[in-house]
């Protein structure tokens, strides 16, 4: 499973009936602190390495069934494996989305940049509205890409140019376009910014299960040097096996 207290926490946190921005865990959620780590110590029994570098490995190798991460990780390793599905589960997931920033104008003419005034281009809105367009998805569709282009979280699936991967293997999943379906998107949370001091809870949640085994530089390394162990016993030497 990733190693970031906000996936983490958050799936704690949605497994008891709260949400994944929750700002004060100790008014908002029934038992507080308290109850959330106890949730975590059962969550931590079930996972092999919190990780989000090495995660899936474990689950490369067979030393873990089920891998929890991002989207962008999972459905190209996905794609590379045999009998292996990627599935958003029915009570809902967190959604992020990668964002363009606009810088703020500052007011100053000058003659180095052709005497216009610094701020947004004008061409800013037609960049998006390119952006936006259907065929622009096609690629997310077509599994090309990891993700979902934002409009088909508004519209119906784009049916993508006949032939274009026909091919391909299909990737057995529950995502329709990139996208969960209809009864599975109404329950996921885009993942919003929280205070400063709500990302110290999740963080100091997190630590405080972290400690006892997984999430330490050296137990990722133990981990990892076993997985090559387990690999080197496979490989054929003279005189016999190592």
């Amino acid at each position: 499973m990733v190693d970031s207290p906000r996936e983490v926490v958050g799936a704690v946190l949605k497994h008891m009936g709260a949400s994944y921005n929750t700002n004060d865990i100790d008014s908002q959620v029934a038992g507080g602190r308290n109850a959330v780590q106890q949730n975590l110590a059962l969550l931590q029994k079930q996972v092999k390495v919190f990780d989000s570098v090495h995660y899936l490995k474990a689950f490369g190798v067979g030393d873990a069934w089920v891998a929890v991460g991002w989207s962008s990780d999972i459905i190209p390793a996905a794609k590379r494996m045999n009998g292996v599905a990627v599935i958003v589960p029915r009570s809902g997931a967190s959604l992020w989305a990668d964002l363009w920033a606009i810088p703020a104008a500052s007011k100053l003419e000058t003659d180095r940049i052709g005497g216009r005034v610094r701020g947004p281009s004008p061409l800013v809105h037609q960049w998006i509205d390119f952006c936006l367009q259907p065929q622009r998805a096609l690629p997310f569709k077509q599994e090309v890409v990891p993700g979902a282009s934002p409009s088909a979280l508004e519209s119906a699936p784009i049916n993508g140019s006949k032939g274009l991967g026909k091919n391909k293997p299909k990737l057995d999943t529950n995502l329709i376009a990139g996208v969960p379906p209809p009864e599975i998107l109404g329950k996921c949370e885009f993942l919003e910014p929280l205070s400063d001091t709500t990302l110290s809870d999740y963080r100091w949640l997190m630590e405080s299960m972290q400690k006892p085994r997984h999430g330490s530089v050296q137990g990722v390394q133990d981990f990892v040097r076993l997985v090559v162990q387990k690999i080197s016993a496979k490989v054929p030497v003279q005189g016999g096996m190592k």
